[in-house]
Order: C-alpha cells, then sequence, then structure tokens
C-alpha cells in the first residue's frame, strides 16, 4: 500500500495580527497549527491600538501608501501588492465587522471598537480548529530542534514540522512585546538589527516653570520641520502634544524616524515649528511690529496674530526675555521656531519599534537563511512606519507572506513521519 502522508503541524509563536492572521492562513490550507502567546490572552496589543478608535488600514492610493514604508518599502512591495487596505477591509466584512473611511482618509470599524473583531476572529480560528496555547512563553529550542516554552505548569516542548514567529517588536512589554527573542534568534546566527523606538516621542529639558504650565497642552494647527541624517528636509502639518519633559503626538511620531536618526547620528536634532502657518512671513513681521501702545506683548500677540497658550508660551521659553523683546527675531520664530531634540523616549514608550531580524537575513518567503523551516513576520522584521493604520496593514501582509512560505516550503519537502506526539513536558532546569 502507498505511504500515507500525515498532515504537517505548524507552530506559530505570537498571538498578535501577524501570527493570527499567519495561523489562518496555515488552517485554511489544512494544516494542524498551534499558536502559542507568552500572555493569558492572545492580541492584547491589538486590543491597546483600539483603545480611542480601531485605526485599521488607510484608504489612499497604494504607491503613496506603499512610500510610508520608507526605506522598506522595495521589501514590503510584493507583500502588500497582495494584501492591503481593501483587502484588509474585505477580510473584516468577511467576519461581520463593518467599515468605513474617515475624513482623514484612515479606515475604521464601524463601532470604532477592536474588541468585536478580535473576538469575531478568534472565534472563526477557533472553529477552524486552531490550537490556542496562552500563557506559553517561547525559549527556544532544545537539542533536539523541539520549541521549548515555560509555562505555569513547567517547561515544555513541541516537536512540528516548521515554525512561524510572530514576537513583535520592543514596546509596550507589558502587553508581551519585550523583544527578549532578540538574543535567542541572534545566538543562531541571524542578523537582527538593533530594536529603537518607532512612533515615540522625545526629551527636551524644559524649564520647570514651562512644564508645570504647559505639560499636557496640546500644540494644534502648526507645521514642523527637520532634516533627517542625509540631509533631507521633511515637513509636516498636525498637532502634537508638550509633556513634562518635551514632545509627543501624531504630528511628532510622522518625523519620529528622521528625528530619532538624526539624534542616533549627530547627538541631537532640530525640530522647527512654524506657529502661524496660513500667514506669510511678511504678514507676521508686520503684526509683531505694528505698535502696541499699553497693551502687553501677549496680548497684543494674542489680538493680531491669534497666538495665544502654550504657542506664546514656546517663544517664551525658546526666546527668553531679550528675544521676546526684540520684533524681528521674534517674527522670525513665530514661522521658525527651533527646538532642540536630545533623545527619543524610551522604547517601552513607543507606540512600535525598528530594527529587527533584516530582510537580508530571510528569503523571499520570509524564512530565516540560518534556521530552514523557521519563518518570521510582523513587527519583529526590520522596517517601521507611521501610525495610521500602516502597521497593522504591513503586520497583516507580512503574516500572510509568512505563512504562504511555509506551505510552499512544506510542499517541496519529502514525506513527513508521523508523530506520535506534539508536544511534551520537560523537567524544569
Amino acid at each position: 500500500m502507498p505511504a500515507t502522508r500525515s498532515i504537517p503541524r505548524v507552530a506559530v509563536v505570537g498571538g498578535g495580527p501577524a501570527g493570527l492572521i499567519a495561523a489562518e492562513v496555515l488552517i485554511e490550507a489544512g494544516l494542524q497549527v498551534d499558536l502559542y502567546d507568552a500572555m493569558p490572552s492572545v492580541g492584547r496589543k491589538f486590543l491597546l491600538a483600539g483603545v480611542g478608535g480601531m485605526n485599521l488600514t488607510h484608504s489612499e492610493p497604494f504607491e503613496p501608501f506603499l512610500a510610508r514604508y520608507g526605506a522598506k518599502s522595495a521589501q514590503l512591495q510584493p507583500m502588500l501588492a497582495e494584501f492591503c487596505g481593501p483587502d484588509l477591509r474585505d477580510w473584516a466584512h468577511g467576519l461581520g465587522i463593518e467599515t468605513f473611511v474617515g475624513s482623514s482618509g484612515r479606515v475604521f470599524p464601524a463601532e470604532m471598537k477592536a474588541a468585536p473583531l478580535l473576538r469575531a476572529w478568534l472565534a472563526r480560528l477557533r472553529e477552524s480548529g486552531v490550537h490556542i496555547h496562552v500563557r506559553h512563553r517561547w525559549l527556544g529550542w532544545d537539542s533536539r530542534g523541539a520549541l521549548r516554552f515555560a509555562t505555569p505548569a513547567g517547561r515544555k516542548t513541541a516537536k512540528t514540522d516548521a515554525v512561524l514567529l510572530a514576537l513583535g517588536g520592543g514596546s509596550w512589554a507589558k502587553l508581551g512585546s519585550d523583544g527578549a527573542w532578540v538574543t535567542t534568534l541572534a545566538e543562531r546566527g541571524v542578523d537582527v538589527a538593533p530594536l529603537v523606538p518607532a512612533n515615540c516621542g522625545f526629551d527636551i529639558g524644559w524649564s520647570e516653570h514651562f512644564s508645570a504650565k504647559f505639560a499636557g497642552e496640546p500644540l494644534k494647527a502648526v507645521i514642523a520641520s527637520c532634516t533627517d541624517a542625509e540631509g533631507k528636509a521633511l515637513s509636516r502639518r498636525g498637532e502634537f502634544v508638550v509633556t513634562a519633559g518635551g514632545v509627543e503626538g501624531s504630528l511628532i511620531y510622522a518625523l519620529s524616524a528622521s528625528l530619532r536618526d538624526a539624534i542616533a547620528a549627530k547627538g541631537s536634532a532640530t525640530l522647527t515649528l512654524d506657529l502661524a502657518p496660513d500667514r506669510s512671513a511678511e504678514w507676521v513681521a508686520a503684526e509683531v511690529a505694528h505698535p502696541r501702545g499699553s497693551r502687553s506683548l501677549s496680548s497684543h500677540l494674542q489680538s493680531r496674530l491669534g497666538l495665544k497658550g502654550v504657542k506664546v508660551g514656546l517663544l517664551w521659553e525658546v526666546l527668553g526675555k531679550d528675544g521676546m523683546a526684540d520684533a524681528a527675531k521674534l517674527a522670525a520664530a513665530i514661522k521658525a521656531l527651533p527646538l532642540t531634540l536630545a533623545a527619543p523616549r524610551p522604547i517601552d514608550e513607543a507606540i512600535s519599534s525598528a530594527g529587527g531580524v533584516t530582510f537580508g537575513a530571510l528569503d523571499a518567503k520570509l524564512m530565516v537563511e540560518a534556521l530552514p523551516g523557521v519563518f518570521c513576520a510582523g513587527e519583529m522584521l526590520d522596517w517601521e512606519a507611521p501610525t495610521g493604520g500602516y502597521l497593522l496593514t504591513a503586520c497583516f501582509a507580512t503574516g500572510r507572506a509568512a505563512a504562504r512560505g511555509v506551505l510552499d516550503w512544506l510542499a517541496a519537502r519529502p514525506v513527513a513521519k508521523k508523530r506520535k506526539a506534539a508536544t511534551r513536558s520537560e523537567p524544569d532546569a
């Protein structure tokens, strides 16, 4: 009789969006799928991203969408071409989650929440046969090539035909993305770029007076500009928040990669603010120089230029008394106020991280060259993107691509031997 081919068993390690979508692709292909996560439940960072409104993806055309991934656009292009914004919306609709496009072009679930989508998704995965193992912290491999896990019941191992790692980056360690996998892979000869904060805030070092008065205040309707480490000028319009020690918020996040890299290269970075973006420099200069009579300078700036609160506070902080008394310097600062950024905030505070397994360490199907049968996906890969749905979309796209890579690799292997058991316990070390 002909040999019966056993059904391959694949381990997906990491229960974020990349791991969950990979498990979905693999189970739909008829494989046995075990998904492991270190936390008590899966999708914790996904749920956090939904606080205040779950931003699934963005509706802009593909070419500008792809450009959001900067230096890694070329590597992500084939994966995003297979699964991008419209595909993600269709996938959500398949779970019974309706979506809409907001005024900014961002795409949200109709209920603006992540929890209903995650519940529907997990129910479908379980019904399809995915075995989800929580409180299983991956420790690497044993001497026989089995996966090792720390669990509340002790150490366990799992022997599988292929492994897909989707362990996240280094931000929000309390939700599971702690970057602990970096050492494990590096010791196996895998090239890993250092994890650094992305979509992060920055330290400036305000005076005690300014910090006490304005920490937490939003700075709206400004243009922020900077020069990246290669000398390219960048500019964005939006808003951000003054923190006790620096700045954070959507406008800062949009420029954070360039600011972070400039600090790494030069020791500091300059963020230049246009506090009156809808007015010309000539108009601002004329209004500043207009006689103010007995009015205070603050009253003058508010009545003539509409500047007040934190914007005026920033001018005082940077220019000081002498600079504020100089009409020419004051007018110039309103249109180009320089803020010196000393350092990015710690990676654990960042929305996401950059760095990770380099694309040079992977083949075209996201298999680790040094570890045949081991695939990587999601934020643990060396790419970054701004907020706005780009992070989540690429996690989905790379998760799907890595899962297809697993399928192709398994299909090319000789007939697998049937195993007596997939998991076993091991003595505590």
